[in-house]
């Protein structure tokens, strides 16, 4: 399927590892030039010689951190008018609410919920002007199965996820589209981050064996693979999905237990 892409221009976020790689790789393979970021510099050049060496598309690096004004500053010199937009970060570590007081709910806004809508508000009219725009937000399933030992993402990650409700139907008629994903376990460095957290809260399982378990318990008898997130996204970047918007997708082996 010819996703119609071909020569846009697309800025990512988080996108030197995991998830965002995939879909910076998805992209990229339509033939968009994509804009690469993330806080190491030793991993984003890597990705970003990766996908040069596969693709031949334009690829710029920025290291920076686009939970601060400086952070974001640099990303939209370098990309001031993307066509697509992912919003990607990490997520806190599992924990016990009782331990967390203003500091900790004020980091995980400041880390999962307001750099994304930052960067919207910084895009979003320049891409109605221009009549295309494609934002996603890989957010997390939490917001649909809230997770106990979460409660700092189920919280600002859900945040967002009103947030962007609202703001994606006033844009979808300029064909703008805001859409956000919701993945289960996917392997990637962030679900071991989680299960490292885990054990450190006092699980008495070691990490192969949560890991084990958890890939048991999903319905699909598995973890998700990067590559499936990155074409999920590569899709609702195309042309041919204008109308999909507000919409915050599952992708998560069928781990959701609702009908709706």
């Amino acid at each position: 399927m010819d996703l119609g892409i071909r020569g846009r221009k697309a800025l990512l976020t988080g996108s030197s590892k995991g998830m965002g790689r995939a879909c910076a790789f998805a992209v990229a393979r339509e033939g968009v030039d994509v804009t690469l970021v993330a806080r190491n510099r030793t991993t984003l050049e890597e990705t970003a010689e990766a996908i040069r060496a596969e693709t031949g598309v334009k690829v710029i690096t920025v290291a920076a951190d686009i939970s601060t004004e400086a952070g974001r500053a640099a990303v939209l010199e370098a990309c001031p008018d993307p066509d697509i937009v992912l919003n990607n970060a990490g997520g806190k570590l599992p924990g016990d609410f009782r331990e967390w007081g203003r500091d900790e709910w004020i980091e995980a806004i400041d880390l999962m919920m307001l750099p994304p809508i930052m960067m919207m508000r910084a895009v979003v009219d320049g891409m109605m002007e221009r009549g295309f725009g494609r934002i996603v937000n890989i957010v997390s399933r939490s917001v649909k199965i809230p997770q106990n030992e979460l409660g700092l993402s189920n919280g600002a990650r859900s945040g967002l996820v009103g947030f962007t409700a609202g703001l994606a139907r006033q844009t979808v008629r300029r064909n703008v589209t805001i859409n956000n994903l919701l993945p289960g376990i996917f392997d990637s460095d962030a679900q071991r981050e989680h299960i490292e957290g885990m054990i450190k809260d006092g699980s008495t399982q070691s990490f192969e064996e949560i890991w084990a378990a958890r890939a048991a318990a999903n319905p699909a008898g598995r973890y998700g693979r990067p590559e499936e997130i990155g074409a999920y996204f590569a899709f609702l970047c195309g042309q041919n999905a204008g109308f999909i918007t507000g919409q915050s997708l599952l992708i998560d082996g069928g781990s959701y237990p609702g009908t709706f």
